[in-house]
């Protein structure tokens, strides 16, 4: 028997195999290779945020100075640096840059497929500033005290703030995606209400968009991510509309699409207790059990355990795929929950509040 076909044949298959087996590598290397150093730097830096034994040690400063000292050992050593006058302003700007810089290391050490999605968290931040200065423009207030040192566009954001007249403001957000929707405010075709709720619907429509455009786990952890962060939104507008007696008609144009949980049985009942209730069969039906009473009292109770439950399930999705985006996306929700805490523990010593409570209050700080 002639052994050329022979060897043939197995130079074919061992061609294919080995073909195969690139690919495979390729695809193995492309996807989690690029995650491995960033995300080893970010386990790194999950070791240095704050413990609760350190929020208690701030509790206690008593003095904005103290708070400033009490922070030292911190990686908010170099930004409260230039802090002067230990007025809360001037801290806050400080925590904000802070959390600014660690967008930016995002920015600098992540993968580039990975870089749109934290650059559009940051649009989140725009969007919160639009709507907060121009509220405080239309009820004659000083814009400026409303503004979060976060955006991608904060340049334009300051120079509404200075504006001295509603259409300068459309003038500033010309070119941008605000244009149209704010030059409908300012004509009278919808009011501010409508407005805000236009401004966040373009913005978690966008953050969807991207989610889906990605791929495998990527696509799947980016996707329950938005899906969470729109029913968050949706639960809360519809309780605080409940509670301000407000009709099924009349909240439906306010909730945003791209959630999971239907609203309509919740919409149509007579009271606040009675949507409470309508939660319970849905999947945050235990989110809102352990804290039924307190949310009766208080609703940003309930935004806490929203904001607990979504940073547990993104830790859950980061233990299932530990060389993906989920871990900077875990690390960057635990910042901002420490940059809030920061700014309530020196909000509290502010206004003179006691050092025991003080470490009460910061426990419900979303």
């Amino acid at each position: 028997m002639r052994m050329e076909p022979i060897v043939g044949i197995l130079d074919t298959t061992l061609a294919v195999i080995f073909t195969w087996v690139t690919y495979k590598t390729g695809q193995y290397i492309y996807k989690y290779t690029p995650y491995s150093y960033p995300n080893a730097r970010i386990k790194a830096m999950e070791a240095k945020l704050l413990s609760e034994q350190k929020f208690n040690e701030l509790a206690e400063s008593r003095t904005l100075q103290n708070f400033v000292v009490n922070l030292e050992d911190t990686d908010y050593k170099d930004y409260l640096a230039d802090v002067s006058s230990y007025s809360i302003e001037e801290i806050e700007r400080a925590l904000e840059r802070a959390l600014a810089g660690t967008y930016g290391l995002m920015f600098k050490i992540l993968p580039k497929r990975s870089r749109g999605f934290f650059e559009l968290l940051l649009e989140g931040w725009d969007v919160r500033n639009i709507a907060n200065v121009v509220k405080a423009k239309l009820a004659n207030e000083s814009a400026s005290d409303y503004i979060v040192e976060l955006g991608t566009m904060l340049p334009k954001v300051k120079a509404m703030a200075e504006a001295k007249t509603l259409e300068e403001i459309l003038v500033i957000l010309e070119g941008t995606p605000y244009e149209d929707v704010y030059q409908k405010l300012l004509l009278g075709e919808i009011d501010v209400t409508k407005f805000e709720t236009e401004l966040y619907r373009m913005y978690y429509a966008k953050l969807l968009a991207y989610a889906k455009s990605r791929k495998d786990e990527e696509r799947a952890i980016l996707e329950e991510f938005v899906r969470l962060l729109v029913d968050r939104v949706n639960i809360l507008t519809a309780l605080r509309a409940k509670k301000a007696g407000l009709s099924a008609e009349e909240i439906k144009p306010m909730l945003i699409p791209g959630g999971t949980v239907k609203l309509d049985s919740l919409l149509h009942v007579d009271s606040f207790d009675m949507a409470l209730a309508e939660l319970d069969s849905t999947k945050y039906g235990p989110v809102i059990r352990d804290v039924r009473e307190e949310i009766e009292k208080d609703l940003s109770v309930l935004e806490k355990a929203f904001s607990d439950y979504i940073i547990e399930r993104i830790s859950e999705l980061e233990r299932f795929y530990p060389l993906s985006i989920a871990t900077p996306l875990s690390y960057i929700l635990r910042k901002e929950r420490e940059m809030r805490k920061l700014r309530a523990i020196a909000k509290l010593i502010e206004n003179g509040v006691k050092p025991e409570r003080i470490k009460e209050l910061v426990g419900e700080v979303a």
